[in-house]
């Protein structure tokens, strides 16, 4: 193919992967009670699933404190089109994020037919895994990360005559940077598998630098996290084991690598 034609493939690539967008942000749109007052607005009221686990949890352990079941603050929306304009936006976001998937695939068929057969054998499944780990991140940064971010943001106060009224498109923006932020991270075993297809990280370096990972670890948990230990831990816990088992892909792309190479140095001196 030309680079003309390359570029008319992507084009109409691209254009199944908005039409995808547009559908799914219509769905959304036309879906306002149940994307605003379940899904949106969820983790403000103290029936949310999130608080009640951890009601369950604290009777559980003897530790009450942790039940959250008042929420201390209220929502607010102060522009004249505020609303409308939330409604827009946020009916876009979520179109983004549901048609993320489909947008991945139509990107990987443009890629795919570029790559060498092993290539593209090795790299079977990869659809699936990105998707995958993209919806338990943003699963786990909606029902883990954000509610308890807002909990103690919202709650917080300096004096006790100072009121929480809190702006929706604050709120708004906060729970869906929170949501997408871990569905991003949660694709770091993907990431490095693609490195070690490529030679860029291999499981040593990465064993020699975990230290320093985790540091950073660490730093992207009190960036994404309000500054409370406990929801820094929480969100620390899964990301370093997101890291431990990216170590264990490398092993297994580094391994697969140096058999493929033995295999082919052996045929190239005629004992295969």
């Amino acid at each position: 193919m030309s680079f003309i034609d390359h570029l008319e493939a992507l084009r109409w690539h691209i254009i199944r992967a908005a039409i995808s967008i547009v559908v799914f942000a219509s769905i959304a749109f036309f879906s306002k009670e149940f994307l605003f007052h379940d899904l949106i607005l969820g983790p403000s009221r103290a029936d949310f699933w999130t608080y009640k686990a951890f009601c369950r949890f604290g009777a559980w352990v003897g530790a009450p404190d942790l039940c959250i079941d008042q929420i201390g603050f209220v929502i607010q929306n102060r522009e004249m089109s505020g609303q409308l304009t939330m409604h827009i936006s946020t009916s876009l976001v979520v179109g983004l994020v549901l048609a993320f998937p489909y947008t991945f695939w139509e990107i990987w068929r443009f890629i795919k037919p570029g790559l060498y057969p092993h290539e593209r054998a090795n790299s079977r499944g990869a659809v699936f895994f990105v998707s995958l780990l993209f919806i338990v991140g943003l699963l786990f940064g909606y029902y883990i990360a954000a509610p308890l971010s807002i909990q103690f943001l919202a709650s917080y106060q300096i004096d006790s005559t100072i009121e929480n009224q809190i702006d929706m498109q604050s709120y708004i923006s906060t729970l869906t940077t929170m949501s997408v932020s871990c569905a991003g991270v949660f694709e770091l075993p993907m990431i490095v598998f693609f490195l070690a297809k490529a030679g860029i990280v291999t499981p040593e370096i990465m064993r020699l630098y975990r230290k320093h990972a985790i540091v950073v670890i660490l730093i992207v948990a009190a960036i994404i996290t309000p500054p409370d230990i406990s929801a820094q831990i929480i969100v620390t816990i899964p990301i370093v084991l997101l890291y431990e088992l990216s170590i264990h892909i490398a092993h297994i792309v580094s391994r697969n690598r140096t058999k493929m190479l033995n295999e082919r140095l052996a045929e190239n001196n005629g004992i295969a």
